[in-house]
């Protein structure tokens, strides 16, 4: 009998041990694939990763727009998404990877709270010398932004909720959030079962979160999606979900002090992040906020619906950054014309404000 149990034992070893190893190859295969595109710097004591695109000729008062990305993603994400596009015209533009997530460091116990990336997300633009931004937030991302608006409201002059997060839902998280942020088993879970588990279910994954649209061809490669697969960085993200839900309970009542203009822009088919608790939440909540609904659109409207996505960041831009924001608009809009596409140059050219 104890030979037996000695032996079952080691088989439960011999298994763990070999579930570690892989979750540590995969690891190392996705730093070696998908190694980082930024800066960094140091904030509040750890490391963030960023990239910051500054167009030739941007000057000091000139626009800039932050964007920090959802749960299970990196700043690859809208990057990937809405890059291209803005290249086009003069606004600065930062992406950064969320602590914990991409190639930033987590830093301390408390790090899952949306107010405390914020924080660091602030004082990374304080350390580029940015004194005016406005943030764009996506899905879990928009809790940080909402954030980001209370701690910093001298730099953070507008807003942009794209599929936010911002709201006590009913129910809870999927298992293997709560699993995998559990204080000891989740360690175990983490640096054992879920890397392999997550990449196994990642493409059902992926085609989840887009539906009822379809995702671009080779999205989970483009935004180095096996990154999220790092034992870390898999807890960290489940973390960040897990605890959520009482994070914008607690927050929910400060949110009538955010007096930027904020555009909500959310898909009526988004069936992971429920529009009518979250955006309408918002809309309900802050003073000078505006909802728009995409029909038909899921959770991912920044990859979908580009151009509606694009046209409401232009109306914040420009309530923000008044005459730097339309010159911006208007030279985009003129790329569009030359480009021969007069439908995206009416979208662009009506940027006036919520009211339209």
């Amino acid at each position: 009998m104890i030979i037996g149990v000695g032996a079952g034992i080691l088989v439960l070893a011999g298994v763990f041990g070999g579930l570690v190893l892989n979750a540590q190859r995969l690891g190392r295969a996705a730093e070696a694939d998908y190694p980082p595109v930024g800066s960094f710097r140091e904030v509040d004591g750890q490391r963030l990763h960023f990239v910051d695109s500054t167009p030739d000729g941007w000057r000091a008062g000139d626009p800039v727009v932050v964007f920090v990305h959802g749960a299970s993603g990196n700043l690859r994400d809208p990057r990937l998404a809405l890059e291209d596009s803005l290249a086009e015209g003069g606004w600065r533009r930062i992406y950064v990877d969320r602590p914990g997530h991409g190639y930033s460091e987590r830093g301390g116990d408390d790090m899952y709270r949306p107010k405390r990336q914020a924080e660091v997300i602030a004082g990374l633009l304080e350390q580029l010398d940015i004194d005016r931004a406005v943030a764009v937030g996506h899905s879990w991302g928009g809790a940080v932004v909402a954030q980001m608006a209370l701690v910093a409201p001298e730099r953070v002059g507008g807003l942009v909720f794209l599929a936010p997060a911002t709201h006590p839902w009913p129910g809870g998280v999927n298992w293997y959030y709560d699993a995998t942020a559990a204080p000891v088993a989740g360690q175990v879970f983490a640096q054992a079962i879920a890397p392999t588990f997550a990449s196994l279910v990642a493409p059902q994954a992926v085609k989840g979160v887009f539906e009822p649209e379809a995702a671009p061809r080779g999205y989970g490669e483009k935004i180095g999606l096996p990154l999220l697969f790092r034992p870390d960085t898999f807890r960290a993200n489940a973390m960040d979900v897990a605890m959520l839900k009482e994070e914008v309970r607690a927050a929910r009542p400060s949110y009538g002090r955010i007096l930027q203009p904020a555009a909500i822009v959310t898909g009526d088919a988004d069936t992971v992040v429920l529009p009518e608790i979250h955006s309408a939440g918002l809309a309900r909540d802050l003073p000078n906020a505006w909802r728009v609904d995409l029909a038909g659109a899921g959770h991912m409207p920044h990859h979908t619906r580009t151009d509606e996505v694009l046209a409401e960041i232009g109306k914040v831009v420009d309530l923000v950054f008044p005459s730097a924001g339309r010159a911006v608009s208007e030279a985009r809009a003129d790329m569009k014309k030359a480009a021969g596409d007069p439908a995206a140059v009416s979208g662009l050219n009506d940027r006036v404000g919520p009211g339209e």
